[in-house]
């Protein structure tokens, strides 16, 4: 039986979380592109290894709110705790949209807001 579009999420997510970037992109089209909103545009998963590797973050751990999905969208939306410049560990909230193209990955939006604090609200 092939996987829902919410149960790919849940996979990619899980490698990602492992620091398992292969992983990751495994459930996503070649012609993946990412948007980080206010920040970066990211085609193609050659320029995701590329930006990711630089940043040299590790595995950020994060918590997984919620999941809708309807048709070939699925959002994902909770926290997430990473390293930043300074080794220091930084919170932020964020919300990731997906769509798909068969059992693909093909477009990522993320919204993403650090937090003045690692306290859960």
């Amino acid at each position: 039986m092939p996987a829902t579009n919410k149960e790919i999420v849940a996979r990619g997510n899980a490698a990602f979380a492992e620091n398992n970037l292969e992983g990751f992109l495994a459930f996503c089209a070649d012609d993946v592109k990412w948007t980080i909103i206010g920040d970066r545009t990211l085609s193609g998963k050659d320029a995701i290894r590329l930006w990711l590797a630089a940043m040299d973050m590790g595995a950020p751990t994060f918590t997984v709110e919620g999941v809708i999905a309807e048709g070939e969208q699925v959002a994902a939306h909770g926290d997430m705790t990473m390293k930043d410049e300074d080794g220091k560990d930084a919170c932020y909230s964020y919300c990731d949209i997906y769509r798909f193209r068969g059992d693909r990955i093909v477009e990522m939006r993320t919204f993403v807001v650090k937090r003045n604090s690692c306290e859960k609200t």
